[in-house]
């Protein structure tokens, strides 16, 4: 009688989840695509025949499918060498960005805790002043210094960690590893470069994955500081170039969605490639102690 009353017991559970389980997948799915189905929509929107309006509902499968539309995009502008522009850039400002960022929250994560409340609340407030309060200053100490039209004016930020939001995450990941990691390396000689090259950033992986990210996203979108410090068009970057194929055609809505999706496709694909390392986070849990 009572291993029928435990079985029961167990069923019910067993059954509670399974419901929790399916409620969480359908909330899931349902918020997944609120971000989605635009993707889908601009793609499905660049498949239709060039100069047509925007249609009245959506239209998730265009007839007929025009493919042409991005082949055409290439032919109205070099974007094969703003993408190229785009992706150097992009590229060395992440290189730089992690290394110094990981820098500045690693000494941060070292320091007494007085200290580093003093660095939180400065990043704080750097980050509450908006880009436009120094884009004046900053213009005048970028042609002073002769980074005008060059690729300089746009990889500087990222000698700074490019954002102090960057910084603040790796000091709060180092700031999780437990002390005694950190006292064991030093016992053993080592010095702050080699524990931040050997202790710090190999279990901080998910951060660097996730600033990477984002800083790949800031300076991949970036249009106001190529529009402001490169007037040479061969140093054009993309979002640049999608501004000159909306000047070309402002009503050709097929065209400005493909070269949207040229712009976007990038972005989507390295975040599915780097997803994975998001999932080390909870793996090193253990580790944390937390």
């Amino acid at each position: 009688m009572q291993s029928r009353k435990n079985s029961t017991r167990e069923s019910g559970v067993g059954g509670e989840r399974r419901r929790s389980s399916i409620l969480f997948h359908l909330v899931s799915i349902l918020a997944s695509s609120l971000f989605i189905l635009p993707l889908v929509w601009m793609i499905s929107a660049s498949l239709r025949q060039p100069g047509l309006p925007p249609p009245r509902a959506i239209e998730w499968i265009p007839d007929p499918v025009t493919w042409s539309n991005y082949a055409r995009i290439f032919q109205l502008l070099p974007l094969g060498r703003y993408i190229l522009n785009s992706s150097l850039i992009a590229g060395a400002a992440v290189c730089i960005t992690l290394v110094t960022a990981s820098w500045a929250g690693f000494a941060m994560s070292q320091l007494s805790p007085r200290g580093q409340n003093r660095f939180i609340n400065l990043s704080i407030i750097l980050l509450l002043i908006p880009v436009t309060a120094v884009w004046l200053a900053r213009f005048i100490l970028f042609r002073w210094l002769g980074f005008y039209n060059t690729y300089l004016a746009l990889l500087a930020p990222s000698i700074m960690g490019s954002s102090p939001l960057f910084v603040l995450l790796f000091y709060w990941a180092f700031r999780r590893i437990p002390a005694e990691l950190y006292e064991a390396a030093r016992v053993e000689g080592a010095s702050a470069l080699t524990i931040w090259r050997q202790v710090a950033l190999p279990l901080s992986s998910a951060t660097l994955v996730a600033v990477g990210i984002l800083a790949f996203l800031l300076y991949w979108s970036d249009f106001i500081t190529p529009l402001l410090y490169l007037k040479s068009q061969s140093l054009y970057t993309l979002p640049v170039g999608l501004r000159q194929l909306q000047e070309l055609d402002r009503t050709n809505w097929p065209l400005l969605m493909a070269g949207a999706v040229v712009m976007t496709f990038p972005a989507i694909l390295l975040f599915g490639v780097v997803q994975r390392f998001f999932l080390q986070e909870g793996r090193l849990a253990g580790i944390y102690g937390k």
